[in-house]
């Protein structure tokens, strides 16, 4: 049995030593291949018409992250406060570039970290300003048999991912390495 135990170690050991580096490029990979145009995607839906546009948010992207301020004020913008404007443009910039950030290995581990940020503040918000507490399968559980819910289930996945890059950073493929030989190179010399 000591034979096998240790058979194992060794085989389990060389695997690791040999993918341990690949394991941000994967969760990095599995980011951009899920989500990126995912959360690309939801954000040009909240630029406004033209260039602009980039710095003045639609009126879905109020009625989105500001339900109940919008309802309130008449689904006028004008209504609402500089607070709202600030908060939904952070928003979806962030939708922007934290992903590309990722995408690139660019400060990876602050651009997880605004990540998971981002999916707990938008998971609070689908829950509770659009009413998804109130559905059953918005919400889910875990440990039941159902895989489809979705902010249990989905974004538990999500985060993990991102928890990866937050602990191993963006791996051999990234700025992030690119940038820190350039350093350790010219500290060197």
């Amino acid at each position: 049995m000591n034979a096998l135990i240790t058979l194992y170690n060794s085989v389990v050991a060389q695997v690791e030593r040999r993918l341990e580096d690949q394991l941000p490029t994967l969760a990095r990979f599995t980011f951009a291949a899920t989500l990126l145009v995912y959360f690309w995607h939801s954000a040009t839906l909240k630029f406004g018409d033209g260039l602009a546009g980039l710095f003045s948010p639609s009126l879905g992207a109020y009625a989105q992250i500001f339900p109940g301020a919008m309802e309130a004020a008449g689904w006028n913008v004008d209504n609402l406060s500089g607070f709202h404007t600030l908060v939904v443009l952070a928003g979806t910039w962030a939708e922007v570039l934290l992903p590309l950030a990722i995408l690139l290995g660019l400060f990876t581990r602050l651009a997880a970290l605004g990540m998971i940020g981002f999916i707990v503040v938008q998971s609070l918000t689908d829950l509770f300003a659009h009413g998804g507490i109130a559905h059953e399968g918005t919400l889910g559980a875990w440990f039941d048999r159902f895989s489809d819910s979705l902010i249990l289930d989905q974004r538990l996945f999500w985060v993990a991912i991102l928890i990866v890059l937050v602990v191993k950073g963006a791996g051999p493929l990234s700025l992030d390495r690119l940038l820190a030989s350039r350093v350790n190179t010219g500290l060197a010399a």
